[in-house]
């Protein structure tokens, strides 16, 4: 997911058992959450009419999938819409990139705003902008209307990241699951929804004969059912009394470590422009290259990538952080290099093990990279050095989308597929390497 985004976004944060305490540190400090690590065993008290704290867990932990999963529902149907109404690729780029601008605005304006509001609060506004996105969706469909609705859907995943990864964590506590639960489910919810939307998306696309529709349709319903379940989850933030004046969130570089802080920085941006570059040109590449006009595959193919990414974050969590790099590193080259011999020979199956492949790779370094950047930074200081790299990789998921597809104006798609995986490949290898020898 995201530690303060993203997400992804936060894509949006990819957790970890570590980074997850880290997510009410990136916000500001003027509340109490309840309860805390350090905080008294008994749980905090559940009003009569609220659910319990595991329930409570649960339904967080649903509200947050089904967000992610919706934000790249649109996946496959991108090119849907392209043959309805006859746009170039660059106007399709444009489209999903307005999602990362809105999360980029949203993470740096509101995603810490939770401190002070309470979780339950902050979720409740993003289920109801991403509700608002699905009804954009079906009711202002024309290219002007599809960048509306992804801007407005990238609002309200920028505030919800960080906001669930607290929330389940602090829920986890009072409901005495075991420490690993939160992280795993959040790392789950994150990166697995973003996963499952493509594929859902892609499933109905091919066996609905309203594939605009009926998506958007289902995840409406979805929305405004979790929105109100999650209002009788229980709250686990107290408010300040005092009301500070409202400042976006602090961005800081330390200036004791730049260089890991600068290597951290240029490995999420790296991995951000893999899973835009997925997310955005993926049937592009796939009818360019392969010659596969299916819009199931136009979803598998993200899927492969964001499932095997989470997995790859949950299963190499008690690995040392070498270790995790040189991983990510190896897997990562592995994977790139992997999809360029299947493009190359127009094979899908082993396009689609090296997205796979690559998808574990980028999970892993990403994860490095938040580790990285927060032990660079003085613990006062580390959600901002954090928020800083999230912005850094979600402008990943902007410039290399939409220079690609400035190139496949120019340039055949083969050369423009290799040409980014060498350059993604070469990134990865100098970003990487940079955070081990730090």
């Amino acid at each position: 997911m995201i530690d303060r985004v993203d997400g992804i976004h936060s894509m949006y944060s990819l957790d970890t058992m570590g980074a997850s305490r880290d997510a009410r540190s990136m916000t500001s400090t003027t509340t109490n959450p309840i309860p805390t690590a350090e905080a008294s065993a008994a749980p905090a008290r559940v009003g009569a009419s609220r659910l319990p704290h595991g329930a409570g867990f649960w339904i967080i932990a649903l509200a947050f999938f089904t967000e992610m999963a919706f934000c790249a529902v649109p996946t496959p149907l991108y090119a849907i819409y392209q043959q309805r109404d006859g746009f170039p690729v660059i106007v399709l780029t444009v489209i999903f990139v307005s999602y990362a601008i809105g999360v980029m605005l949203s993470l740096y304006l509101a995603g810490h705003l939770s401190d002070r509001l309470g979780r339950r609060r902050v979720i409740l506004a993003s289920l109801l902008i991403t509700l608002l996105a699905a009804i954009l969706f079906l009711i202002w469909n024309d290219v002007a209307g599809l960048i509306v609705a992804r801007f407005v859907n990238g609002l309200g995943v920028g505030i919800l990241t960080a906001t669930a990864t607290a929330h389940l964590t602090e829920l986890g506590i009072a409901a005495k699951h075991a420490p690993e639960r939160a992280p795993i489910i959040a790392t789950f919810a994150n990166l697995g929804g973003i996963g499952f939307g493509p594929l859902i998306g892609g499933i109905i696309a091919t066996w609905s004969a309203r594939p605009l529709v009926v998506p958007f349709v289902l995840f409406a319903a979805l929305l405004a059912v979790e929105i109100i379940v999650v209002a009788f989850v229980p709250e686990t933030v107290e408010p300040s009394e005092e009301r500070p004046a409202y400042r976006p969130q602090r961005i800081a570089v330390p200036a004791d470590r730049r260089g890991a802080f600068w290597a951290a920085a240029a490995a999420a941006f790296g991995v951000f422009a893999v899973f835009g570059t997925f997310m955005g040109l993926s049937s592009t590449f796939l009818v360019g290259i392969l010659g596969q006009h299916s819009a199931l595959l136009a979803g598998v193919a993200p899927f492969i990538l964001f499932v095997a990414a989470a997995s790859a974050q949950i299963g190499t969590v008690r690995l040392g952080l070498r270790s995790q790099l040189g991983l990510g590193i190896a897997l990562a080259i592995g994977g790139l290099v992997t999809v360029g011999i299947g493009a190359m020979f127009a094979t899908l199956a082993v396009f689609l093990i090296g997205s796979g492949v690559t998808g574990a790779g980028i999970g892993i370094l990403f994860r490095g990279a938040l580790v990285t950047a927060g032990s660079a930074a003085v613990p006062e200081r580390r959600g901002e050095a954090l928020a800083g790299v999230f912005l850094i990789a979600y402008a990943g998921m902007t410039l290399p989308p939409l220079l690609a597809a400035a190139a496949l104006s120019l340039w055949p798609t083969l050369d423009v597929l290799l040409g980014l995986t060498v350059f993604a490949a070469i990134l990865v290898a100098v970003a990487g390497s940079r955070m081990i020898r730090r």
